[in-house]
């Protein structure tokens, strides 16, 4: 029976180790990333002004660019909260 628990016990302890490093391995992948944006450039050449009904979806949609570039060349825009006016970049780049 001694036995049995200390395979048990041998056991999570392993485990408690795999997932720490799986989780440290994660983070600090978050924190590279969050790094490279962190001294990343964004150019902007052109903005608009935000219109009622507009969120990021919709004017990534109306311009033909992903997702993804809109928010890339624009790094602080909060889309749950954008109001009528608010300056965008629709048109830039990003350099790291």
């Amino acid at each position: 029976m001694a036995m049995k628990a200390s395979m048990f016990v041998n056991m999570g302890t392993v485990l408690s180790l795999c997932l720490m490093f799986i989780v440290l391995a994660e983070s600090r992948t978050t924190l590279l990333d969050g790094f490279q944006k962190a001294n990343s450039v964004v150019v902007c050449d052109q903005v608009i002004g935000v219109e009622s009904g507009d969120d990021c979806t919709t004017i990534s949609q109306s311009l033909k660019i992903s997702l993804e570039s809109f928010l890339a060349i624009n790094p602080n825009i909060n889309c749950e909260a954008m109001f009528v006016g608010q300056w965008v970049c629709i048109d830039g780049s990003v350099t790291n």
